[in-house]
């Protein structure tokens, strides 16, 4: 297959995060002179998340590897039912079935730390006196619920550079699931104190994944963005074949 013909490879961050999230990431997907583009997800809502992930997909000519890390998984789990789409990739994430919203798989295991750490911060919405909810993180909890085998220094700026998700997009249910249709592959991070990894496994094994397990933090692509780069290479291949 010519590279022209490789599937370019879309990395969708998650909450509380912003694509340099896959920063570790990027310089080997390109060695591998792959095409990589990581747009910034809006976190207003898992629908309006997916609609506009979907649009940026369109708009790439040929196929698409489609990688979602965290609320990420569920962007993608709606966005990846585009037709250019050739398979997914799951990272810390969620994978949700049709009708299912983010805060009903969650609620069917114990909490993680993560729910005692969140904050929630009133934010304007345009044309309506009602204020939306901003959900975010503790500052001085982040590095070690998020990113506990992630350089110190760089833990503590991801802890004050947080793009909040709005409350909304817990609630909202999925009306698609892509890995229905699509080769999908899934990283469990098993030492994840963000997400409950059985949330994790739980959605892989429903959708017949190809999964592996990572001793890592949620943030498996700055922790060990090799093993990360080299699953994203498995999936490529997958959809080149």
């Amino acid at each position: 297959m010519s590279r022209s013909e490789q599937p370019t490879v879309v990395l969708v961050h998650g909450a509380f995060a912003d694509a340099s999230s896959y920063a570790a990431v990027i310089p080997g997907l390109l060695k591998r002179g792959l095409k990589v583009v990581a747009p910034a997800v809006p976190n207003r809502s898992l629908l309006g998340d997916a609609a506009y992930i979907a649009s940026v997909v369109r708009q790439i000519d040929g196929p698409v590897v489609l990688v979602g890390h965290s609320y990420g998984g569920a962007v993608i789990t709606v966005a990846g039912v585009e037709d250019n789409v050739r398979a997914l990739v799951y990272l810390s994430g969620y994978a949700l079935e049709v009708g299912e919203s983010l805060g009903e798989l969650q609620g069917r295991f114990p909490d993680s730390d993560l729910a005692a750490a969140l904050v929630y911060t009133p934010f304007p919405v345009e044309g309506s006196d009602t204020p939306g909810t901003d959900v975010s993180v503790e500052p001085d909890k982040f590095p070690a619920i998020f990113a506990a085998d992630v350089d110190p220094d760089l833990a503590r700026v991801l802890a004050v550079s947080q793009r909040p998700l709005a409350a909304q997009a817990f609630a909202e249910a999925a009306p698609a699931a892509a890995w229905k249709t699509k080769p999908s592959f899934g990283v469990v991070s098993s030492a994840d104190r963000t997400i409950n990894p059985d949330v994790e496994r739980f959605g892989y094994r429903r959708a017949g994944m190809t999964t592996i397990e990572v001793d890592s933090s949620h943030l498996v692509m700055l922790a060990h963005p090799g093993r990360v780069v080299a699953f994203i290479g498995e999936a490529v291949e997958a959809a080149s074949a």
